[in-house]
C-alpha cells in the first residue's frame, strides 16, 4: 500500500470520527456517504473496525450511527476508560445480576453511558447507547464537583425515572474524588427499600475494587471514612465464601517438585460449594508435579479491603478429556469476558477435594 493511499484511509476514518462528533443523535449511511470519498462496501469496512474498536457505536442492527464510548471518552479527555471499561466488563459480568449495571463517565450536560452490562431478569432496565444522563440523574448527582449533602453522607445518589430507579455510586481513581459512576438500574415496578438493602453493600464493594484497579489505596469518596470498606478480621460463612471465589480472582497453586521443592504456580479457579476445579494449558510442569504427588495447597486472596482470602489443603484429581471443555467455557467468560479467545493447545484440569479450609477477611 502505498503512503498516499495510507494517508487517504486515515483522513477518511478521521472525517467520519468527526462526523458522528457533530451529530449526537447519530448519522445513516446516507448521510456518511455524501461526505466522505469512499464506495458503500468500504464505508461498511470501515464503521465495522472502529465499532470493534469502540469508537463507533450502533443501537440496533441498521439503525444510525453514532460516536462509540472510546471516542466519547478521548473527547471528555477520560484517558483511563480503556483500563476502566475493561474491569468493568469483567467484574459486572461475573456477578451477573438480575439488573443491568453500567458505567457512566462526566459529561459536560450530566453524565455519558460508555458500557453496560444487560441483567438476567427476563423484564429488565436497558439504557440507549451513549445514554446522556441529565444533571439531576443520579449518575450526575455522583460526578458533581459538590454533590448534595445526602450524596456525601450516605456515599450514593438515587433518581426515580417513569419506568426505572437508578442508583450510583463514585469510582474514584484517587480513592476520594469521582471519576466515574456505577449504575444499577431496576425497573420502577420492582424497587423497593428492601432491594436497596440488598443492593448497595454489592454495588460499593464493586465502586471501591473498580477503584483500587485504577490505583486508589483507599476507597473514602469525597474524604467520607465512613464509606471505607470495613477491614476488621472476620470468618467468612458459606454464602460469602461462594460469592468471594466467583470473582475473577486467581488462585496460587502450591506443589511440590519431584526434589522435594516447593513450586507455587497461578492458576484459575472455579468453586462449586464441595470442590475447586484448576485449569494447566501444554506444557505446564506443574500438571506433571500434582500427577506424581496429588497433594495440594491453594490460595485465594485480594490486595484491597476488605482483604478476604481463602486458604484450603487438599488432592488433586485429573479430569477426563470430556470434561475440560465446559470448564473451560465457564472459566474463559468469567477471567477473559464471553468472546475472548483461548489459546489453541491442549488444556488439562484438575479437581482438588478439600481437607482443610480457612475462609476470612481483614486484618489480625
Amino acid at each position: 500500500m502505498s503512503t498516499e493511499s495510507e494517508l487517504s484511509s486515515v483522513e477518511r476514518a478521521l472525517l467520519l470520527l468527526e462526523i458522528l462528533l457533530e451529530q449526537p443523535e447519530g448519522a445513516d449511511i446516507s448521510e456518511m456517504l455524501t461526505r466522505i470519498e469512499i464506495s458503500r462496501s468500504s464505508l461498511f469496512v470501515l464503521l465495522n473496525t472502529l465499532k470493534t474498536l469502540g469508537y463507533v457505536g450502533q443501537a440496533e442492527k441498521r439503525g444510525r450511527y453514532h460516536a462509540g464510548p472510546r471516542l466519547l471518552a478521548w473527547r471528555n479527555g477520560n484517558v483511563l476508560f480503556p483500563k476502566l471499561q475493561a474491569a468493568f466488563y469483567q467484574e459486572a459480568s461475573t456477578l451477573e445480576l438480575p439488573e443491568t449495571l453500567a458505567l457512566a463517565l462526566p459529561f459536560s450536560t450530566g453524565a455519558l453511558l460508555v458500557a453496560q452490562v444487560e441483567g438476567k431478569a427476563q423484564v429488565r432496565s436497558v439504557f440507549t447507547a451513549a445514554r446522556r444522563f441529565t444533571t439531576e440523574s443520579a449518575p450526575a448527582l455522583v460526578l458533581m464537583p459538590s454533590p448534595p449533602p445526602r450524596v456525601l453522607q450516605t456515599g450514593y445518589a438515587m433518581s426515580n425515572e417513569i419506568e426505572s430507579t437508578e442508583l450510583a455510586l463514585p469510582i474514584c481513581r484517587d480513592g476520594q474524588t469521582p471519576s466515574a459512576a456505577l449504575v444499577l438500574s431496576v425497573p420502577s415496578f420492582r424497587w423497593s427499600s428492601e432491594r436497596l438493602n440488598d443492593y448497595l453493600p454489592i454495588l460499593r464493594e464493586l465502586a471501591a475494587r473498580l477503584s483500587y484497579r485504577l490505583g486508589a489505596l483507599r476507597y473514602t469518596p469525597w474524604k467520607n471514612p465512613t464509606l471505607e470498606s470495613p477491614i476488621q478480621r472476620r470468618a467468612l460463612d458459606d454464602a460469602q465464601i461462594t460469592a468471594f471465589l466467583g470473582g475473577p480472582w486467581i488462585a496460587r497453586l502450591a506443589c511440590l517438585r519431584p526434589d522435594g521443592t516447593p513450586h507455587v504456580v497461578p492458576v484459575w479457579q472455579e468453586w462449586d460449594g464441595q470442590y475447586f476445579y484448576i485449569t494447566a494449558w501444554q506444557g505446564s510442569l506443574w500438571a506433571e508435579y500434582v500427577r506424581s504427588n496429588p497433594s495440594v495447597s491453594l490460595t485465594v486472596d485480594e490486595p484491597w479491603p476488605p482483604l478476604r482470602r481463602v486458604l484450603v489443603r487438599g488432592i488433586a484429581q485429573s479430569l477426563s478429556k470430556a470434561e475440560v471443555p465446559h470448564l473451560l467455557r465457564r472459566l474463559q467468560r468469567r477471567y477473559l469476558g464471553q468472546h475472548s479467545p483461548l489459546p489453541e493447545v491442549e488444556w488439562q484440569a484438575f479437581r482438588i477435594t478439600p481437607d482443610w479450609l480457612s475462609a476470612s477477611q481483614g486484618l489480625a
